[in-house]
């Protein structure tokens, strides 16, 4: 199995350090142009009318739209399964927001696990099955664009991670992660451009 995943443009959530979760913010003028110059490096790298899937989420929708444009690709199937992990009453706040109205809410979680940690939020292990279930009927070659916590997820899974070093890999919003043959090889867009926060 060959697998593109892609993770969406920043957003304007993503501008203003606000957690999008399972809500939704349009596309800035950089991730408009982050997901033409991924779909213009997967125009290298996959062939005309490759299969897509993403996200049900306007933002992974919206960047599938605009690569499959770029890259000629088949438009895109929508999957669920895709979809970012839900922080419940945290989407959309801040740090800040959170820990004004949840004091003490995300201490003793790490950097990264706390994401998990809200108190109606989606747990870690039904995002991993529902990802992982999606991962085991995958069919290459496939690009799929999904999220931050969502691709870290993907990644972990399929290189056989820990749930530690998952959440901790990177989220760029201008690159392109390759697995195949159970490694997952990450190829940058050039110039790098920034996205935001995870989401």
């Amino acid at each position: 199995m060959t697998l593109y995943l892609v993770r969406h443009g920043q957003t304007e959530f993503n501008l203003a350090r606000r957690y999008q979760g399972a809500l939704d913010s349009p596309l800035t003028a950089l991730g408009v142009r982050q997901a033409g110059r991924v779909g213009e490096l997967l125009a290298t790298l996959v062939p005309a009318r490759t299969p897509m899937v993403c996200s049900p989420l306007g933002r992974a929708r919206h960047t599938a739209d605009i690569i499959m444009r770029a890259a000629g690709l088949t438009a895109p199937v929508i999957d669920p399964r895709l979809a970012e992990v839900s922080l419940g009453v945290w989407d959309g706040l801040t740090d800040e927001d959170i820990d004004f109205a949840f004091p003490g809410a995300r201490d003793g979680t790490s950097r990264w696990d706390w994401y998990f940690a809200s108190p109606d939020g989606e747990r870690y292990e039904a995002m991993a099955a529902r990802l992982g279930e999606w991962l085991a009927e995958a069919e290459g070659p496939l690009v799929a664009v999904s999220h931050g916590v969502a691709g870290r997820v993907l990644r972990g899974l399929y290189a056989g991670l820990d749930r530690d070093e998952a959440l901790k890999q990177d989220v760029p919003q201008d690159a392109v992660f390759h697995l195949a043959e159970g490694r997952v090889e990450r190829i940058d867009c050039l110039p790098l451009e920034t996205g935001g926060d995870e989401g």
